[in-house]
């Protein structure tokens, strides 16, 4: 009796990266969520040049985003719930640390300070309104606090806010 061909062991597709390659010398981009009646845009200005951890992220997702940032990445800080909008640039100045307000010790954050207002806050509404901004996590992964931002997205939502991004040099 001639033998069964033998099956072919399925191939598990390659885990998906949600995250942008990084190129040499550029920062990487992020949007940071944070609700304004806890912690605002202001609240981190006010933070000044000593900046503030983003703590009490507990998704793992977001976690992980952030073990990804390095020191110089930029990010749009978004006031979720309320608002809904993208109302300020920040950077990161700290690579990912035990989160301060974790017992557990599996949670990190980074520090980050505010780098620059939004002269016309980019609304959630505008955004899902742009079409080359369609596949940007704010839109399909809306409840996702810390995410990736492409640097077209990037150059895009800034245009949109009213800033030039040549002109945010990380440090």
């Amino acid at each position: 009796m001639p033998k069964a061909p033998a099956k072919k062991a399925a191939k598990k597709p390659a885990p998906k990266n949600p995250l942008p390659k990084r190129r040499p010398g550029e920062p990487s981009y992020w949007l940071m969520k944070s609700e304004p009646d806890a912690f605002s845009w202001n609240n981190l200005k006010a933070k000044g040049a000593a900046g503030e951890p983003w703590t009490g992220v507990r998704n793992f997702l977001a976690r992980n985003n952030m073990k990804a940032m390095q020191v110089g990445d930029l990010g749009f800080f978004y006031h979720s719930n309320i608002g809904l909008d993208v109302v300020g640039i920040l950077k990161v100045i700290a690579l990912a640390h035990p989160d301060p307000s974790d017992d557990t010790g599996k949670w990190e954050c980074v520090d980050v300070i505010a780098v620059a207002d939004v002269p016309k806050p980019v609304s959630l509404a505008a955004i899902k309104e742009t079409p080359s901004l369609s596949k940007m996590s704010l839109v399909t992964s809306m409840r996702l606090s810390v995410q990736p931002v492409t640097p077209q997205e990037w150059r895009i939502v800034c245009k949109m806010g009213g800033i030039d991004p040549k002109s945010l040099t990380p440090v």
